[in-house]
């Protein structure tokens, strides 16, 4: 070979930049005029050579993978992701709201949004686990509410992740600062919501909460698409529907929500969108947060913490928008 510098001419651009190779991989080809050499170290334009099983005079080569939703990382990307996890942990411990952190610090170390919002989901998965054995005395005896809630979150965690990954990332894209922004402001009325539950308390509700699956569906398939605010979404569903006590309503607010992101975790598992070595130090990150939160959940005011997490999400939302 020449030893000059070729060019794949396929206007295959995803980063807006060409895509420069090793001059082995093609066979020149003119195109008019411009198949010219411009001095000793000039360009020429070249294109695969294209792949025969049955052909070996030529050297096969295949269109380059270049995957940037699984790329890369170096260590301070993983620190930011180890920071943003333990954030996350202890914030969901403390008063919810983790992936408001989370995701973000992952599409900041440069992971595509859909691969960062799948990675997100079974990266923190495993901390719905321990939450909800945490509340089981208050769980075992609504198995019969169990029996309808659980496979309605299941099913629409599935159809939620089934979603996420045939919406593509373009339009995923366009549709993060909204549901970021959604996230936050659900968030916020967190508060007022457990206020009016507590105040409600006593003054009816469905007999029959089997037709509670329904509305239970549907906010679990926002929970497999994106996830951030459900546990809202799901306690203000069951108070409507439900004439019973905040502290069951909230033990059967975290099975849903446990239901909704081990299924759609695991319908991810061979989406080829988990970015392994994120969601490891995500979850250990995550665990560790878990416990730090827990123990310093007396010494941290909820609301406050819930008012900071909110504001931070705003701010990231408004900068998904800026950045369009």
């Amino acid at each position: 070979m020449d030893g000059l510098t070729w060019q794949l001419d396929t206007g295959w651009k995803p980063f807006g930049e060409s895509i420069v190779l090793d001059a082995q991989l093609f066979r020149k080809v003119a195109v008019g005029a411009s198949a010219t050499r411009e001095g000793a170290s000039g360009i020429w334009r070249a294109v695969p050579l294209r792949y025969n099983a049955r052909d070996t005079t030529d050297t096969p080569c295949r269109r380059p993978t270049i995957n940037p939703a699984s790329p890369t990382l170096e260590l301070p990307q993983l620190a930011l992701i180890a920071l943003a996890a333990l954030l996350a942990g202890g914030i969901n411990a403390i008063a919810g709201g983790g992936t408001l952190i989370s995701f973000p610090a992952l599409t900041a170390a440069g992971i595509s949004n859909v691969a960062a919002s799948v990675t997100n989901t079974v990266a923190l998965s495993p901390g719905y686990l321990s939450a909800t054995f945490a509340q089981w005395n208050d769980l075992k005896t609504q198995r019969k509410r169990l029996l309808w809630l659980a496979p309605a979150a299941i099913l629409g965690g599935i159809t939620g992740g089934y979603l996420l990954l045939n919406t593509g990332e373009k339009l995923f894209k366009q549709l993060v600062p909204f549901l970021i922004l959604v996230a936050s402001l659900l968030l916020a009325l967190q508060g007022p919501l457990r206020k009016w539950l507590t105040a409600r308390q006593g003054k009816g509700g469905a007999h029959n909460d089997a037709w509670v699956a329904l509305p239970i569906f549907l906010a679990s398939i926002y929970g497999g698409y994106f996830g951030a605010g459900l546990s809202v979404i799901v306690l203000a569903v069951l108070g409507l529907v439900i004439d019973d006590s905040l502290t069951r309503l909230n033990a059967l607010k975290q099975a849903v929500a446990f239901c909704v992101n081990v299924a759609a975790a695991l319908f991810f598992l061979g989406s080829g969108q988990v970015v392994w070595l994120a969601a490891a130090v995500m979850a250990v990150g995550a665990i560790v947060g878990g416990a730090l939160g827990g123990r310093l959940a007396g010494r941290i005011k909820p609301n406050v913490l819930r008012t900071l997490v909110v504001v931070i999400g705003v701010i990231v939302s408004l900068i998904y928008f800026i950045r369009g």
